[in-house]
């Protein structure tokens, strides 16, 4: 979820819009959930007839993005932080336990879904010792635990590590460095992702196992194709103005958005999960409409997010400047 000002480096825009696109879809996908008790996750059984697209194109659709995203940004930190100290997995494993600190008061305070403290303990155990690693070994590991995860089913989140690394080796690669050169390879890879996903998701339909969170890698996969595909295309300005502010300020949004659902499920009251489809798109798009407008007016004046800078503060023990001037 990381949007770190890489110094030195120009940003990857590519990366802002993709990243702030995915926040709009977990926000969309987080709405009951958060609302209901702040903590109980709606299954699929409790949902209504009317909230099965969202099964379809959203639900655990977003959050594999957000994974590869936590990698690239992890390897790219690494790299930043090895030009400029001796020290970089120092560097890492503070910024990885300060993550620790602000999720597990997320998930106390706010929301038991936080998302935040696992992906620290991940980093942790998996991301922060694989940079030790030759990058095809990395590579070869994330093949594995991706294709272990899948094959046990063993949950929403086991994919993470295998999406951790996918990402850390795409940046080792020189993949995203690459990212914005050519749409061939993305709109190729965006027809296999969607001609997979048909019989993914008619195999999620019939409740085999494994199909919810292969669907899931294949629709994300192809979303991220079609972004990229369209960043080739006049649309471009568009899509950065709409996504890049999200995108750039993520960290602080994700947070301030279970307050804001929090706040709308007191005000509308009732059993969130039986809400109409209807107050889920109202309050998802409200709370996104409020945060575009936040998120581009702070970035007017300061180089990130609020959150992130502090993250920023935490991880290079020193105080980073936050006005654009």
């Amino acid at each position: 979820m990381s949007s770190e000002v890489r110094q030195g480096r120009p940003r990857i825009a590519a990366l802002d819009v993709i990243r702030g696109f995915a926040l709009c879809g977990i926000l969309l996908a987080n709405v009951r959930p958060i609302a209901d008790a702040g903590g109980v996750v709606v299954s699929e059984t409790q949902a209504s007839a009317a909230h099965a697209w969202l099964g379809l194109l959203v639900d655990q659709r977003f959050y594999p993005i957000f994974s590869v995203l936590f990698g690239i940004g992890f390897s790219l930190l690494l790299r930043s932080a090895a030009e400029r100290t001796a020290r970089p997995r120092l560097l890492l494993l503070r910024r990885l336990l300060a993550l620790l600190a602000l999720g597990l008061a997320h998930h106390l305070l706010l929301w038991q879904g936080d998302i935040l403290a696992v992906y620290a303990v991940v980093g942790l155990v998996v991301l922060l010792p694989s940079t030790w690693l030759p990058r095809w070994a990395v590579a070869g590991l994330a093949l594995a635990l991706l294709t272990g995860a899948l094959v046990l089913a063993a949950g929403q989140f086991a994919v993470v590590p295998g999406l951790f690394l996918l990402g850390s080796a795409l940046t080792r690669y020189g993949v995203i460095d690459r990212i914005e050169r050519s749409a061939r390879v993305p709109a190729l890879l965006g027809v296999l992702f969607a001609a997979l996903a048909v019989p993914a998701s008619l195999l999620q339909a019939g409740e085999v196992r494994f199909a919810m969170a292969l669907a899931g890698l294949l629709i994300a996969g192809g979303y991220v194709c079609g972004l990229l595909v369209l960043l080739r295309t006049p649309l471009r300005p568009v899509l950065e103005a709409v996504f890049a502010p999200l995108g750039r300020m993520a960290l602080t949004n994700y947070l301030t958005a279970t307050m804001l659902v929090l706040m709308a499920a007191a005000l509308l009251g009732g059993a969130p999960h039986e809400w109409p489809l209807a107050w889920v798109l109202i309050i998802a798009g409200a709370i996104l409409l409020l945060q575009w407008l936040w998120s581009t007016l702070w970035l007017g004046r300061y180089r990130q997010g609020p959150i992130e800078w502090l993250w920023r503060w935490a991880t290079w023990a020193r105080r980073p400047a936050l006005r654009t001037s």
